[in-house]
């Protein structure tokens, strides 16, 4: 806890779409945050729900950078935090420059990750705690994984394969 956090990732394929939902309840009327806050989908398919829903407008209200859907961050294959930056991340791995040069990783969950972002700092068990009530009320809807075969668009597609090899 106090540990100052430069940055802050909320991605990689550990992330699933719920943790995305968690993040901006959290993130809900926040403006400003004292961090770059990178946010980036496991796949196009939670970007695009997590658009519908509106979160994307949460997020990016809060000032989050969002980011294309796969790796990003997490390979350093298409940005890396400032070089030096106290990272907090929902990635797998904080070993030295992974996410940048000299960069100092910390690794947890996305709604820590949220916190983080608010505070500007690894925040207290109390401080944790109170900001995780808000998830308590909504987690029947926030934690709902995007199932595909309950998706129209996805239906909708998959049937159109299976008449076409039907033919």
């Amino acid at each position: 806890a106090g540990a100052k956090i430069d940055e802050v990732f909320i991605g990689s394929c550990m992330t699933n779409i719920g943790h995305f939902r968690a993040a901006s309840k959290l993130l809900e009327n926040k403006r400003d945050i004292p961090v770059k806050l990178w946010m980036a989908p496991p796949t196009k398919m939670d970007a695009k729900q997590l658009s519908e829903e509106g979160h994307y407008g949460v997020l990016g209200s809060a000032g989050a950078r969002m980011e294309m859907p796969g790796c990003s961050l997490c390979m350093g294959n298409q940005a890396q935090v400032k070089e030096g930056a106290t990272v907090f991340s929902t990635s797998t791995r904080n070993f030295p420059n992974r996410l940048g040069k000299n960069s100092n990783v910390y690794l947890g969950s996305a709604e820590l990750a949220a916190i983080c972002s608010k505070l500007g700092r690894i925040p207290t068990k109390a401080e944790y705690m109170a900001d995780m009530g808000v998830l308590t009320a909504a987690s029947d809807t926030v934690y709902q994984y995007l199932n595909f075969d309950k998706v129209q668009d996805y239906t909708d597609a998959a049937a159109s394969v299976k008449e076409g090899a039907a033919a």
